[in-house]
């Protein structure tokens, strides 16, 4: 305790407490209460023998590894032996240190003890001199260094033979701030892309199970996890070095339709507002749940494999060649080399199509880039390409094409604005301008009603009612020649007398009247009959004719249905028309596979509407008045 008392000149710190088997600190206390004891030490001339420096710094500091458990049942913390006297000789050993933000260096070298005479006069010779590290830390507390001192290179920088420049002492950097960032919370946000597994258990490997994420209203989709400041770095000169702060970030910017920002207990969360499917747009970030179906990787064997969906598709990407894409409602955004099959809605292309096909059951194809090598088939619906169209069979109700080269076109209605090398059949055609290429024909097969059978129609009942003509007037002959009969005529023109009140018969002339209407009954009995007829044969005329009438206004108003419209022809172009016939499909219910051999085919008994190589046609059906 003479050492403890001539070292700090004063009563312990407050804090520090000296036991006969070491220096401890009262662990109930905070680390600046023993920086601040610990520098009263140092700065009383004295230093800490025995230091246990890594207990020592993390008592002060709370950096390192765990404190050592203190005696039994008491709340202290051994961090010395002893507190010592620095002798001022030994302190005038330690050189400066040389300082910059991040380390410190000290130079060590060999050192000496100057020799001195005693006062008895014994002459002590120059002796070498080792440093010690417990003043080194001592002694370099006092010249602004108080955490950090690297141990081992200090002490081996005090063993070494030779002098030698060595860090001694590093500040703690802060430790790395974790911005705040966005999790997953729901497995639903990924597709599976395994091979998709057929009813019968065998294995589709064109076609994986890719089970597009369908959403329901309310599920949890991301969690926006908050920033966390790394942990305080220190100085050397024992102060506190704070980290970088951590980024915050904005969690509207994933919120796309169908999501919402919700505030729970548990955090923030991205929660779906609505049932539907996950869109999550890769460049945006933004998460959103719609009505359909959205793809941004194409179709093809790598991303998607074929596919088969129950709902409205949008792709953003291409689909690739020999890849199918069965739905409804679908939407391309890419080129189209593979085959979309829809069951309603709207097919919409955004680019090209090329080599591939598209069919809908009911419903709108629409190309707005150019479709080469392709077939186009609506059963119910209009084909609408805005850019050109080259050797494609399109099939539909109505057939809209900017410009069109060496196609099969079948459709009711066809509007092309350049037409060259075509085979089209419609009932309604306008082309602004037409014409052949190279070896391809340019022709129109303009379909018009078959009058044929109404015709028989109108024939048959017009030779019926010819017939019973000729059956009234027979009658009416046979009629006239028995009233001509004397006898009978003399007996009709007294009875019509006296209806008409032109004569009175007396009492003895009625008897003879008798006898006179005796004679003639057989012959008047059969006029009567033959007057009958004569009204059947009129009544069954009225009857013929009105059918006939009905028949003429059916013919009249096909007037007008069908027409071709070519404002300009610039090669050689044939125009015919098509007499539609019982029990024979409209171009527009053709199949795709035969309306090449139709449209090239032989066309015998078609009437030629225009044939030349020049000029223009607008022609509209109309029948002859019978």
């Amino acid at each position: 305790m003479d050492n403890v008392a001539e070292a700090a000149a004063s009563a312990l710190p407050h804090g520090v407490i000296q036991r006969p088997d070491g220096v401890y600190l009262d662990a109930s206390l905070q680390g600046p209460v023993f920086v601040a004891a610990v520098n009263q030490i140092f700065s009383a001339g004295a230093y800490l023998a025995g230091l246990d420096y890594p207990v020592f710094t993390k008592a002060l500091f709370n950096v390192g590894p765990p404190l050592p458990p203190g005696p039994p049942g008491q709340s202290l913390i051994r961090i010395a032996d002893v507190i010592r006297r620095f002798d001022p000789q030994r302190r005038a050993l330690y050189r400066a240190v040389k300082m910059d933000k991040e380390i410190a260096e000290y130079v060590f070298e060999p050192l000496f003890l100057d020799a001195m005479e005693l006062p008895d006069g014994t002459l002590i010779p120059e002796r070498p001199v080792k440093l010690e590290f417990d003043e080194f830390v001592a002694d370099m507390w006092t010249k602004g260094i108080r955490y950090g001192i690297d141990a081992n290179n200090v002490r081996a920088g005090i063993a070494a033979a030779r002098g030698d420049r060595s860090t001694v002492a590093r500040r703690l950097e802060p430790g790395k701030s974790i911005d705040a960032h966005v999790v997953e919370v729901s497995q639903e946000l990924h597709r599976s892309d395994a091979p998709r597994e057929k009813a019968d258990g065998r294995v589709d490997l064109n076609s994986f199970q890719n089970r597009f994420p369908q959403i329901r209203q309310g599920m949890h989709l991301l969690k926006k996890v908050p920033g966390q400041a790394g942990a305080p770095g220190l100085e050397m000169a024992g102060t506190a070095l704070l980290p970088q702060p951590p980024a915050d970030l904005d969690f509207r910017r994933w919120v796309g339709d169908g999501t919402v920002i919700e505030n729970t207990p548990d955090g923030e969360f991205l929660v779906a507002a609505q049932d539907g499917f996950l869109d999550v747009d890769t460049k945006s970030g933004k998460i959103a749940v719609r009505d359909k179906i959205v793809s941004r990787e194409g179709v093809s064997g790598r991303t998607t494999g074929n596919l088969a969906l129950a709902g409205a598709f949008e792709e953003f990407g291409d689909v690739q060649e020999m890849r199918a894409v069965d739905g409804s409602d679908i939407t391309i955004r890419g080129n189209v080399f593979g085959h979309i099959n829809s069951t309603g809605g709207t097919i919409v292309l955004g680019a090209n199509l090329v080599g591939g096909s598209a069919y809908n059951v009911k419903g709108d194809i629409r190309v707005k880039g150019v479709a080469s090598g392709s077939t186009l088939h609506t059963r119910d619906g209009e084909i609408k390409i805005a850019g050109r169209a080259e050797s494609c069979v399109i099939v539909g109700t109505r057939v809209t094409i900017e410009e069109a080269s060496n196609c099969e076109i079948l459709a009711d209605e066809v509007t092309i604005g350049l037409a060259e090398g075509c085979a089209v059949a419609a009932r309604r055609v306008a082309i602004e301008s037409a014409g052949p290429r190279k070896q391809s024909e340019m022709l129109v097969l303009v379909q018009v009603p078959d009058m044929g059978p109404l015709n028989g129609e109108i024939a048959e009942l017009v030779g019926k009612i010819d017939a019973l003509e000729q059956l009234r007037q027979q009658f009416r002959e046979e009629a006239e020649q028995i009233t001509a009969i004397p006898q009978v005529r003399g007996y009709m023109t007294l009875t019509a007398q006296m209806r008409k009140g032109e004569l009175t018969l007396t009492a003895e002339q009625a008897p003879q009247l008798k006898k006179m209407a005796a004679a003639v009954e057989p012959q008047l009995k059969t006029v009567g009959h033959l007057l009958q007829k004569m009204k059947a044969a009129e009544s069954q005329q009225m009857v013929r004719r009105a059918q006939v009438d009905e028949l003429r206004k059916q013919k009249l108003a096909s007037n007008g249905l069908a027409g071709c419209k070519i404002g300009m022809v610039s090669g050689e172009t044939l125009v015919r028309s098509m007499p539609l016939k019982d029990g024979t499909p409209a171009a527009h219910q053709m199949a795709p596979k035969d309306g090449k051999a139709f449209l090239r085919g032989p066309h015998a008994g078609y009437e030629s509407l225009f044939s030349d190589s020049l000029g223009s046609l607008d022609w509209i059906y109309s029948v002859e008045p019978d």
